[in-house]
């Protein structure tokens, strides 16, 4: 169960968001750029966010939360600071992608779509990067790591733990 966002401790955030909502009101799609904004701003949309958007913007909830979990791109739930991607499209699937994400999964003790506990690393699926000559890729944050083998892994994750 994830704890919900303290809106008490998050005041200057909200403010900054409610200050960017004031200076793009009357804009067309006004709740994807509001969208967009509070997830810079907060790294997700827990539902006091959305909340907060629905009454600035004076939509329904349901509407906010409609678009935050249709769209791909908005996350509901926190992500770790490195957000590592392996492409399971059919290069990389076929050169053996899923062995390295499962192997990514017993590194960080997390499932695919999670975070590790310490909120370090947030583990996902991806579909083609465009990086099929490099099969199989994984991108951690920006950068691309390509003919992956299994047992590069917990190298390449201290990296990122230092």
């Amino acid at each position: 169960m994830i704890k919900g966002l303290d809106v008490k401790a998050n005041e200057k955030q909200f403010a900054v968001l409610k200050e960017y909502i004031s200076s793009i009101r009357g804009a067309q799609g006004i709740l994807m750029q509001t969208l967009h904004e509070a997830q810079d701003i907060f790294g997700y949309l827990p539902i006091e966010v959305q909340k907060f958007i629905a009454d600035e913007l004076d939509v329904p909830l349901a509407e906010v939360y409609g678009v935050a979990t249709f769209y791909t791109q908005f996350s509901i739930e926190p992500k770790g600071k490195h957000k590592i991607g392996v492409c399971l499209g059919t290069a990389c699937y076929v050169k053996g992608s899923q062995q390295v994400l499962d192997r990514l999964s017993k590194e960080l003790n997390v499932k695919v779509g999670g975070t590790t506990a310490d909120n370090l690393f947030t583990l996902e699926a991806t579909r083609c990067l465009g990086c099929c000559g490099l099969a199989p890729v994984m991108m951690i944050d920006g950068d691309v790591y390509g003919k992956l083998e299994p047992k590069k892994i917990p190298e390449i994750l201290a990296e990122y733990k230092k």
